[in-house]
């Protein structure tokens, strides 16, 4: 995976040379190679298309918030075919980086509702940060439009096979009652 790193598409902010009194507006748009690099690090298909872009704003005195846009298609495996699948993503990302985070002093600690809120760091990767929200935003288990889920029927020579209908627990009531039915007529 190291050899991917070196190609990922980076944009390191040092965050204590940003100007506090005005937001910093950033775009990335990685090149073939970086897109390869980061479709093998997800390990996808591949990436088509991908930009980044947004704002990094100071918030008080020393916090920061991140809004940007991804917009990215993506050429994933279907999971039933394992056909390609293309899927276009358009995702808002939002993060907030606090100087100072509460320490809880517990034993037991509940998540907190905002989960977009870190620890300001001394540099801010932007493509990490890139690449996180798209792993975050890939669909889960893409499928390609004509793609059919069968059943498998597999029994033993000689025995009838077990269907999955036969193993819903009112199956045998609904023979029952088309055979009462048919004996009262």
């Amino acid at each position: 995976m190291d050899a991917f790193v070196a190609e990922l598409p980076r944009s390191i902010l040092r965050m204590a040379d940003l100007a506090t009194g005005r937001a910093t507006d950033f775009q990335l748009i990685p090149n073939a190679a970086e897109r390869q690099a980061v479709a093998q690090t997800l390990d996808i298909r591949g990436i088509k298309k991908l930009r980044f872009s947004g704002q990094l704003v100071p918030v008080g005195g020393k916090d920061w918030r991140l809004t940007a846009d991804l917009g990215v298609t993506v050429v994933q495996d279907c999971v039933v075919t394992l056909a390609p699948v293309t899927t276009r993503i358009d995702e808002a990302v939002t993060r907030t980086y606090l100087a100072q985070i509460p320490q809880i002093e517990s034993s037991e600690v509940e998540m907190a509702e905002d989960d977009s809120i870190e620890e300001l760091p001394a540099t801010l990767d932007l493509g990490a940060v890139m690449i996180e929200a798209l792993a975050l935003a890939l669909p889960l288990y893409p499928r390609s439009a004509d793609a059919q889920l069968g059943e498998a029927v597999f029994a033993a020579p000689g025995t009838t096979a077990m269907t999955d209908d036969d193993t819903k627990p009112f199956a045998g009531l609904g023979a029952l009652r088309e055979n009462l039915k048919n004996k009262d007529e």
